[in-house]
């Protein structure tokens, strides 16, 4: 998710991206199918010479369509769900049960996360568990492929035109590649950062390192406005940097339930 690695920009900074990508979504016309993606592709790699590097626009110019991407963005139906409904679907009682033995197994590099960052494992094995079923489902999709095809798609162009242009940073910094793959949203790693918070919020390395993603994770969290030894249940202090990470409320209350599982309370 986020889903989504990883400072923030200051104001004016950011006002002046935002005037960048506003004029880039105008000039480079979406779309809501593949026939116009090639000719968009080849409009936004003109506009993002100058902002992006050589090999980020190389790199742009190798994606395609991907219809998977597409068809993923329009099959979101589990967040309809209640909340016991979506814990049976995504298996929430094995969660809990792996993710009480990978707390135990892990337990050093969970105090070292908590020590620095203020938070507790219950949640970061949350996320993790429900986001990759703990690194064993981080998907086959292309990333580039992903982020530019909802980049020129008109559902959600203009926040993945932004997503978009992460990726191609990263690209340029040797963080991703054209090759790297992950989910169908362009999400990548153990807890599926997408582009924009992996510069954000990423703490050095490949999120597909376990230390690295929950690190990154925990990092994510404190920046939605963690505070260290609160509660992170509905209704109280942490739980509002759990909706950072999803806008779903049933998956919001779920990782706060898991995590609340796993932490014993």
């Amino acid at each position: 998710m986020i889903n989504c690695g990883y400072g923030r920009p200051l104001v004016a900074a950011g006002f002046a991206a935002f005037v960048f990508t506003a004029h880039a979504a105008q000039a480079a016309q979406c779309g809501n199918g593949p026939a116009g993606f090639e000719a968009w592709k080849r409009e936004f790699a003109e506009e993002a010479r100058g902002r992006v590097g050589a090999t980020g626009v190389s790199a742009l110019m190798g994606t395609s369509y991907s219809s998977a991407t597409i068809a993923a963005d329009r099959g979101q139906k589990s967040f309809r769900l209640s909340l016991d409904q979506f814990l049976a679907k995504r298996g929430g009682p094995a969660i809990v049960s792996r993710g009480r033995a990978l707390k135990q197994s892990n337990a050093a590099l969970f105090a070292s996360i908590e020590q620095r960052y203020g938070v507790p494992p219950g949640p970061l094995l949350a996320i993790w568990g429900m986001e990759t079923g703990f690194g064993a489902s981080r998907g086959n999709v292309n990333t580039l492929s992903a982020v530019a095809t909802l980049a020129y798609d008109c559902r959600r162009s203009a926040y993945f035109t932004d997503q978009l242009y992460a990726a191609l940073t990263l690209v340029d910094r040797g963080i991703l590649s054209p090759s790297t793959r992950g989910a169908a949203h362009g999400e990548v790693g153990h807890t599926q950062f997408l582009p924009k918070s992996i510069l954000n919020y990423g703490t050095g390395g490949s999120l597909d390192s376990v230390p690295n993603a929950l690190n990154a994770t925990a990092n994510f969290l404190r920046a939605h406005g963690w505070q260290r030894g609160a509660g992170y249940q509905p209704g109280e202090p942490n739980f509002s940097a759990i909706q950072g990470w999803n806008s779903a409320s049933v998956y919001q209350r779920a990782i706060a339930l898991i995590g609340r599982r796993i932490d014993g309370e």
